[in-house]
């Protein structure tokens, strides 16, 4: 078989094994995720958070870290939450927590990287949100704060209904069905992300060499370690390059591995695995949020704080014996077909394959049972009259027009016949819709090259 079908058929086969690989953490963390998000709902943090301080910027680290999100999901509560009086930094902090420490990245870091790195990302995400606080404090005026929090009055925040009762809801059916919606609900956040950011991760690591590594991030690779300007650089490397991208945090984490077996030094990667947030997709939803002036002091705060959080981190780790060796890269170096063997991962996708089925099971019950309540979705007419059932639904539903929002279909989804605001995740329509095309086409590719690649794997 030619060079080119052959290594083809290895890209593919090492993204199909990269999933397989994450498969049970990705099933763990959005059932967590899930199970937190209905029975702890987001108007219940927002009472609970305050507006602003030590306190309030805590608390919306600790609600961020509960709070599965994409990007875009993720900006829109981080606005909704300004908008109603809260602090830019506790929004913030919000925002970088749920995108930088959620369950299920540490997770999926630990399954392809090592745990220095899952510790690296919880403390990292908690520096970068003292860094954050410590740069807006110094250099960001109060009156291009307001002037951002003007701007975004213009989007209706929604989310002041009575939040529902979640030790009631915790012993319901409704409840756990409302799960079930949700973790599908998560599966549709990402799924693109993850297609092709696998896919991407499978076509590097057979088709480029290392030496195209060791050229990019300058000093990486050699038997010396690189300079303090050298790591200095390739803290800066990762987040440009993430710039132009469209892939999450969890598609990127498998080609963090190939990075990190190809000698990037560990600040490189730290800086490649916080730069989900300064890319250009979200500029662009920032900007439509708080103003183009302040989606730029934005980017240019995440950007500085997320440099020297590496470099902290990775001469912190030193100091203390902690860095981690190449050799723990083991997902990018193992050979294809060698992923698939039967040990804990097979048992562990079987377990959780299995209570997928249960939540979609229960996700279809929720639906029929939908079909004929004529009170869902319309629960903020009632401003919280409703009963218990009828406000759970309502804000089950709510939350779904909020992440279709975050993935582009906000035209189609995002509010009902009646013109009414359905919660506040909706108003970036053209941004998130064109980023969504671009993602979804780039999915279907993935796909098509992966059936074909493992075609090829089979009668080569």
């Amino acid at each position: 078989m030619p060079w080119f079908l052959d290594s083809w058929a290895d890209a593919a086969m090492t993204t199909l094994g990269f999933f397989w690989m994450a498969l049970w953490a990705f099933c763990l963390g959005y059932t967590i995720s899930s199970m937190i998000q209905v029975f702890l709902t987001r108007e219940r943090m927002q009472r609970t958070m305050g507006i602003d301080g030590p306190r309030a910027i805590g608390l919306a680290a600790f609600f961020g870290f509960i709070s599965s999100s994409c990007s875009f999901a993720a900006l829109s509560s981080s606005r909704a939450l300004f908008q109603k009086g809260a602090g830019l930094v506790p929004a913030l902090a919000f925002l970088l927590a749920s995108t930088n420490l959620v369950i299920e990245l540490g997770i999926l870091i630990a399954v392809f990287l090592s745990w220095h790195f899952v510790v690296g990302e919880y403390l990292g995400g908690v520096m970068l949100i003292g860094f954050t606080w410590l740069f807006v404090r110094l250099l960001v005026p109060k009156a291009v704060i307001e002037k951002a929090r003007e701007h975004a009055q213009q989007f209706s925040a929604g989310g002041d209904e009575d939040p529902p009762d979640w030790k009631k809801m915790i012993r319901t059916r409704k409840g756990w069905a409302k799960v079930g919606h949700q973790y599908f609900m998560e599966w549709g956040m990402v799924w693109k992300d993850v297609a092709f950011g696998f896919t991407v991760a499978g076509v590097i690591a057979a088709f480029v060499p290392p030496a195209f590594f060791e050229t990019l991030f300058v000093g990486s690779g050699g038997e010396s370690d690189p300079s303090w300007w050298q790591i200095a650089l390739h803290t800066l490397i990762g987040p440009v390059a993430a710039f132009f991208t469209f892939i999450g945090s969890m598609g990127n984490i498998p080609l963090a591995a190939i990075l990190f077996g190809s000698g990037v030094s560990f600040a490189g990667i730290m800086a490649f695995i916080f730069s989900d947030l300064v890319v250009f997709p979200v500029l662009r939803i920032s900007a439509k949020y708080f103003g183009w002036w302040m989606a730029m002091i934005i980017l240019g705060v995440f950007l500085a704080s997320l440099v020297a959080t590496s470099i902290l981190l990775h001469y912190g780790f030193g100091a203390i014996g902690l860095m981690p060796d190449e050799a723990m890269a083991k997902a990018s170096r193992t050979a294809p077909g060698e992923r698939f063997k039967v040990d804990y991962t097979f048992f562990l996708n079987i377990a959780f394959l299995g209570v997928t089925g249960v939540l979609f099971g229960l996700k279809l019950w929720l639906a029929g049972e939908s079909d004929g309540d004529d009170t869902v979705g319309c629960e903020h007419h009632g401003g919280g009259q409703h009963s218990d059932d009828e406000s759970e639904h309502g804000s089950a539903h709510r939350d779904e027009g909020e992440h279709r929002a975050s993935e582009g279909s906000v035209g189609e989804q995002g509010s009902g016949d009646d013109g009414h605001d359905h919660g506040g995740g909706h108003d970036h329509g053209d941004s998130s819709s064109l980023t969504d095309k671009v993602l979804r086409s780039l999915a279907f590719a993935s796909f098509a090259w992966l059936v074909i690649g493992a075609v090829l794997w089979f009668i080569r």
